[in-house]
């Protein structure tokens, strides 16, 4: 495995939900030693800041820590765990799965229980189970006292079970958390790809906390480093599996957020991805989000404004245990921001906005 596929398994792999990224942001700090300044803003968000021309705008390339989880709520007497959702889940994909509750004393595993088919009449077929009527067995037996054992408490994170992999097709990486560790991943490798390189800015590498629980860190770490121009980078939704409707597919290249419920993007600011992508022969997506957002929904209205766009990749079955993208879109979005940060001068960023 090479340094690179290393960095995107140590990320993904790593444990962060909504509130408890800590270790994810420590990966990125060691990857970026030596590349730039680094700090965090008072909610936890990781910014590493890259000088090139120290009196050029400010460039916000921006991927998200945390991942989308769970929390307990509380312990039955039976010792089962109630649970509560961190991010937007769908009840059909929960059931069943192995969790992690992260406590104090250490990591804990469990699962969701389900019914046996067996058992389901033919209305509960037909629903989906809300979390709230869920629970996680981490092991619990008249003779076996959960509480007294395991100390998990109302508050303790939890993540899912699962391990970074490559699929038999070796370009599609198959992983929890790539919404939105691939962000992250994509805004510290062109920091590093520029490590060297003359560019005409301060490039700043952040991955902001929380924003599955409402974009929390795009406003803290976006007034802490008051940047003249902002990317928000976060998986897309691929549409090429039996069931949806789209154009977006694994392998298609970088994927162009053209409009999502929270932010409408600079046009200039598309203007330019758009020719540069041209300039390097390189094929894009565009994707319209009429449900949900990036954290360009919160950078661009930082202080004055913010010229903004969202860009990333297509992925599977994101908001599930685990999803899948194309390594070569992840390569390509990484030259397309690196040949673009190269481009964004004083002059090109004054006139972004008309």
């Amino acid at each position: 495995m090479d340094r690179t596929l290393s960095f995107y398994q140590q990320l993904v792999d790593a444990h962060g939900v909504p509130g408890f990224e800590g270790d994810v942001a420590a990966i990125m700090a060691r990857r970026l030693a030596g590349v730039g300044s680094i700090s965090r803003d008072r909610l936890g968000s990781f910014i590493c800041e890259k000088v090139g021309d120290s009196k050029g705008p400010r460039v916000m390339l921006a991927g998200h820590l945390d991942e989308v989880g769970f929390m307990v709520k509380s312990v039955t007497k039976e010792g089962f765990v109630k649970f509560l959702p961190l991010g937007g889940w769908w009840g059909h994909v929960v059931l069943g799965q192995r969790l992690i509750i992260k406590t104090r004393k250490g990591d804990v595993l469990g699962v969701v229980g389900s019914k046996p088919p067996h058992e389901l009449r033919d209305e509960d077929r037909k629903k989906v189970l809300e979390i709230k009527d869920m629970y996680i067995d981490v092991g619990a037996a008249a003779d076996w006292d959960v509480r007294k054992k395991l100390d998990i408490r109302p508050g303790d994170p939890i993540v899912p079970d699962a391990q970074f992999t490559p699929l038999a097709n070796p370009n599609l990486l198959l992983a929890k958390a790539w919404d939105n560790r691939m962000g992250c991943a994509v805004a510290a490798e062109v920091a590093l790809r520029l490590k060297g390189q003359k560019h005409p800015n301060t490039v700043l590498a952040v991955a902001t906390v929380q924003e599955e629980v409402g974009l929390r860190g795009a406003a803290t770490s976006a007034w802490k480093t008051d940047p003249d121009v902002a990317f928000a980078i976060d998986v897309g939704i691929a549409h090429d599996t039996p069931g949806t409707e789209g154009d977006e597919k694994l392998g298609g290249g970088p994927l162009i957020v053209v409009y999502d419920a929270t932010a409408i993007p600079n046009r200039g600011l598309f203007d330019l991805i758009c020719d540069t992508a041209a300039k390097l022969k390189m094929p894009l997506q565009f994707e319209s989000v009429e449900r949900g957002g990036t954290d360009a929904g919160r950078i661009h209205m930082s202080r004055e404004g913010v010229p903004s766009l969202s860009l990333g990749v297509a992925a599977r079955y994101i908001h599930s245990h685990v999803s899948i993208i194309d390594r070569r879109d992840l390569e390509k979005l990484i030259q397309l921001l690196v040949a673009t940060v190269k481009r964004l001068d004083k002059k090109t960023v004054a006139q972004l906005v008309r």
